[in-house]
């Protein structure tokens, strides 16, 4: 694996910082506010095919992978534009269409995932069954009459629902014992359901979280899909779920570090301007040391993070599933540092709109909670990769 970037990567970095900050951070935090978050910016960047540079040549998409990807996400966040959206539409679910989908199912979505002229939201998290994924209760049947499929359940903090053109609901096959009613086996199965699909219904869950895109509570009463509604085998069980989990977890590695460098950026250049006693306040080490850790450790977690994108694009999906989870447990700490940190500096003005770095003080918060929480990657890595026993 290569530590320093490509000159194609270079070049990617500097076009999508360029759009990014074409943009910036008040007009982000401006469109939020109207209820219409960054629509010219993702239509834009669509055009000019960074959201479908994960995504196969054939299909519209670039030909690269989540490591591109994760530039593009990585430097609209340090522009003050962390587009959540790029997590969940082309990385999630463009992913799982373009490994698994059927030939019908990538022509249909992979073009207008790449464009951004259509997007796909995700649905995983349940009210009763958040870390534990083995506790999802949504079920997928078959009706025996027709072929189709009829799904019933509920999921929660689903993001962009009301913007997206389908979700991609993770249920289970719907499997009997005599004894249990319910066996308790995991065999996740992946739907498209379009967002206007009867019996699917939303409810936006009201977040103090300020961000472009809203989260809902789904449910799913006897959902009616046809049978080409599933992506790829219902029986090929978590192969499929990983295949995009672990892009997540890069791509919200990426989101974490985009935004540490935003928040650190303004830092040092209030530090080198605001002056207190004859010389600008960065030139003292309570200020700059702190800084200058919260940029090494965000430094540290991108090498992390091209690491597991490295990995997964190479096709070791087992490899950059450990690389991915410690990706994202490195860039979210360092993020909720950097941001603090930011703040700190800043003193009152940091929480002030002007600055606009308070907004991200709750948002660093979720780089820490999702899509796992930071001991749930613990929990993984003490026992997958030393070998402890399981403490659940």
């Amino acid at each position: 694996m290569p530590v320093i970037e490509s000159e194609e990567h270079k070049a990617l970095r500097a076009a999508v910082s360029a759009l990014g900050n074409r943009y910036g951070r008040a007009y982000f935090t401006r469109t939020v506010d109207e209820g219409v978050p960054a629509a010219e910016l993702w239509a834009d960047a669509g055009k000019l095919g960074y959201l479908g540079v994960n995504l196969p040549e054939e299909y519209g998409g670039g030909g690269g992978g989540v490591a591109e990807l994760s530039i593009v996400l990585e430097e609209l966040g340090a522009a003050g534009c962390p587009l959540l959206l790029l997590v969940v539409s082309p990385a999630i679910c463009g992913t799982v269409i373009a490994r698994f989908g059927t030939e019908a199912q990538k022509r249909e979505w992979l073009p207008g995932l790449a464009d951004g002229t259509r997007s796909m939201a995700f649905g995983i998290t349940e009210p009763d069954a958040g870390s534990n994924s083995h506790r999802i209760t949504t079920t997928a049947r078959r009706d025996p009459d027709t072929g189709d499929w009829l799904l019933t359940g509920r999921k929660v903090f689903v993001s962009c629902v009301d913007v997206a053109d389908a979700t991609l609901i993770v249920g289970r096959t719907e499997t009997v014992s005599a004894k249990e009613g319910r066996t308790g086996n995991l065999k996740p199965c992946l739907f498209i359901v379009p967002r206007d699909t009867e019996g699917f219904q939303r409810r936006k869950i009201d977040m103090e979280l300020s961000a472009a895109e809203n989260q809902f509570e789904l449910t799913l009463d006897d959902v009616r899909l046809p049978a080409d509604a599933l992506v790829g085998d219902a029986d090929a069980g978590l192969l499929q779920l990983f295949a995009g989990l672990n892009p997540e977890r890069i791509m919200t590695a990426a989101f974490a570090i985009g935004m540490g460098r935003h928040a650190l950026a303004k830092a040092v250049e209030y530090a080198r301007e605001r002056t207190v006693w004859k010389a600008p306040i960065g030139a003292h080490q309570a200020i700059a040391h702190p800084l200058a850790q919260a940029h090494i450790e965000l430094e540290l977690a991108r090498l992390m993070m091209q690491k597991a994108a490295h990995l997964y694009d190479a096709g070791d999906d087992v490899g950059a599933g450990e690389a991915a989870n410690m990706a994202k447990y490195a860039a979210a700490e360092a993020c909720v540092k950097a941001v603090d940190q930011a703040v700190h500096t800043l003193g009152g003005n940091g929480l002030t709109r002007e600055f606009g770095l308070a907004s991200l003080v709750t948002a660093a918060r979720v780089s820490r909670i999702a899509p796992v929480s930071r001991e749930m990657i613990l929990n993984y890595v003490s026992h997958q990769t030393l070998g402890l026993p399981k403490s659940y």
